[in-house]
């Protein structure tokens, strides 16, 4: 699969978390990518998580400007 590919790939994994709920919880960097946690608030009582690995630079990218946005949206409603 091409870079690009790859990055459509990765770019859609992390809108259709976000489009369904799902917040950045937390993000380690390593030499090889990124692996991000993502957490959604069913209720009170439950929470799910998912794990995506973000190979490609253009994603992790991608993923900062999501982040920052989240950050963004949640500061405007303090």
């Amino acid at each position: 699969m091409s870079e690009y590919q790859e990055y459509v790939k990765e770019r859609d994994q992390i809108d259709f978390l976000i489009q369904n709920g799902y917040r950045v919880k937390y993000i380690a960097e390593n030499l090889d990518g990124a692996l991000v946690e993502f957490e959604k608030n069913e209720d009170l009582s439950e929470k799910k998580k998912e794990i995506l690995n973000i190979l490609t630079p253009n994603a992790r990218k991608y993923l900062s400007a999501k982040l920052l946005g989240q950050q963004k949206a949640a500061n405007s409603v303090l």
